[in-house]
């Protein structure tokens, strides 16, 4: 064991409450699944077993997200914008993987197979990180890097599009307590990401980056071991539909796909201009087929929200740019220019989650208070107030690292507010939207919709690549440097601006007045609790 040494009292402490908060939850999650009884608390529990799953493939995905732009800059020795780049195309490919996981979970394998194999992956995947080799782009490790980063890709696309139905399955669509099922399995999203940037981070920076890709590594292996030894507790849920599809070899065959699928992302990770021509065309070509779609075949109205959903996904573009620099342009300004207190930049990484889930029920409510009086923001009232919040907060940033001077480090009180305005964003964007889809979208395009605003999720955290090169951007001086970051976010203030002028339009294409209720979007409930999570599986169901 490590004599573990911390720079200060707030690492320590930071560090030693994370530990006992995933202590608490994994042995408070043991305790439940090994009860006689089949429901605890009122829930099978196959859902705690789901949650004990997903905080350890959360905390597995967010203990090496908040190393990996390090990691690339100061042991692979990549410029910053370089770094930058590689981490855009890594996240954009994450947010594209589950689209193939979803369709092949569905028409073949099941939801619990999919995830299965998503685990293994996931599992080799971390493991691999942890394999350092000399440091250096001219060192051959690097393709073991790369390779690692492709099984997290591929792995990550079987596992998050289809874990968060199966918590569905567990209940009859009409059970009420489908949405508090929602709000336990995400506590479990919650708990591993928070805890995993600040265990992981503080490992990972202080002793060496196979000890912070190492545990993330052991942290899957034993979701993955939870997952298989409570198979019981699933209750035959998420089996396949259609087992005769999956005889003859036909399901190692679905398994050599996702191998190819492994191949395919470690030449794009590789080769991220590669990523960008893809998303950029074939981005273009999906909207302009749902408009297609929209113009020649739908009603008036139907058309307009299609319209209307278009709209605001363009904008959710250039949210997630921005607010997707968390991981990377975020993460090196802590490092090496804020009064950190002495705790690892990479720690910081779990304030978003934290503020999470304690603002997520405030702003539920906030919302069903506004409602009742008539007074609710329209949908792309609250995209312009997300994207003028993703960009004040920046500029907050930019503005209390001026007031100290370039010389002093920035007080550490501006990244949790930066955090703070991100988050208030994400939770006027993010639920808002998925809801949106499913409301604007009929049953027969839904997933269709929701695999657009997928694509723009994807879209946003590669733009947010290059927008973390760009103002990061090798050969500036601190002017030059400082005023592409404000023009970049004063501009991102203004389009949200615009969003707001214009919300009214946007809000009479919705045609609100009209609207049939053809169904809720299965996995909206948990929606808001991390980004883009819900409707990755976008069947619908009869509303309860």
């Amino acid at each position: 064991m490590l004599g573990l040494v911390f720079d200060s009292a707030f690492e320590m402490w930071a560090f030693w409450a994370a530990v006992l908060a995933l202590g608490v939850f994994l042995l408070g999650g043991l305790f439940i699944v090994t009860r006689p009884q089949p429901e605890v608390i009122g829930h099978p529990k196959g859902l705690f077993l789901l949650f004990l799953a997903e905080m350890w493939e959360r905390f597995s995905y967010y203990g090496m997200r908040a190393l990996l732009i390090f990691y690339l800059v100061q042991h692979w020795l990549f410029t910053d914008s370089e770094a930058s780049i590689i981490y855009g195309a890594y996240t954009a490919l994450v947010y594209i993987a589950p689209v193939v996981g979803g369709y092949l979970a569905d028409r073949y394998l099941g939801q619990r197979k999919a995830v299965l194999f998503g685990a293994i992956l996931l599992t080799f995947g971390h493991f691999f990180m942890a394999f350092e080799g000399t440091g250096g782009q001219d060192d051959p490790t690097i393709n073991i890097f790369w390779l690692a980063l492709a099984l997290i890709i591929v792995g990550s696309g079987f596992l998050k599009a289809n874990i968060s139905v199966m918590v569905g399955q567990l209940y009859p669509r009409t059970d009420v307590r489908r949405d508090p099922a929602y709000t336990i399995f995400y506590m479990g999203i919650n708990v591993g990401a928070a805890t995993a940037s600040i265990i992981c981070g503080f490992l990972g920076q202080t002793y060496g980056w196979e000890y912070g890709f190492g545990l993330a590594g052991i942290g899957m292996l034993i979701g993955t071991i939870f997952f298989v030894l409570g198979k019981p507790l699933l209750l035959g849920k998420g089996e396949p539909k259609d087992p005769e599809k999956l005889k003859g070899g036909k399901e190692f065959g679905i398994y050599g796909a996702g191998l190819a699928m492994v191949a395919l992302c470690w030449v794009a990770i590789q080769y991220q201009d590669l990523v960008g021509w893809v998303l950029g065309i074939f981005g273009l070509g999906l909207v302009a087929y749902v408009i297609s779609i929209a113009v020649t075949k739908l009603h008036p109205h139907e058309r307009d929200r299609i319209f209307a959903a278009m709209f605001l996904i363009i904008v959710s573009v250039v949210f997630w740019a921005l607010f997707e620099q968390a991981g990377s342009s975020l993460n090196l300004f802590t490092d090496r220019h804020v009064d950190t207190q002495g705790v690892n930049a990479s720690m910081f990484q779990s304030i978003n989650a934290i503020y999470i889930v304690l603002l997520a029920p405030v702003f539920a409510m906030l919302w069903q208070g506004l409602a009742r009086k008539g007074a609710e923001p329209s949908t792309p009232m609250k995209f312009g107030l997300a994207v003028i919040q993703v960009g004040l907060g920046f500029l907050v940033l930019v503005w209390g690292a001026s007031s100290v001077g370039v010389e002093v480090p920035t007080p550490v009180i501006f990244i949790f507010l930066i955090y703070l305005l991100h988050t208030t964003g994400e939770l006027c964007l993010s639920p808002v939207g998925l809801s949106a889809m499913n409301r604007l979208s009929p049953a027969h395009m839904a997933s269709l919709v929701m695999g657009t605003w997928f694509f723009a999720s994807a879209t946003g955290n590669f733009a947010a690549g290059l927008i973390a090169a760009a103002t990061g951007a090798e050969g500036l001086d601190e002017a030059a440097g400082k005023q592409v970051v404000l023009d970049v976010y004063w501009t991102a203030v203004g389009i949200g601006a615009g969003v707001m002028v214009i919300a009214p339009f946007v809000k009479k294409l919705m045609h609100l007045d009209t609207l049939k209720d053809e169904g809720s979007l299965e996995g909206a409930a948990e929606a808001g609790i991390e980004p883009q999570e819900a409707g990755v599986h976008p069947t619908t169901k009869p509303s309860a």
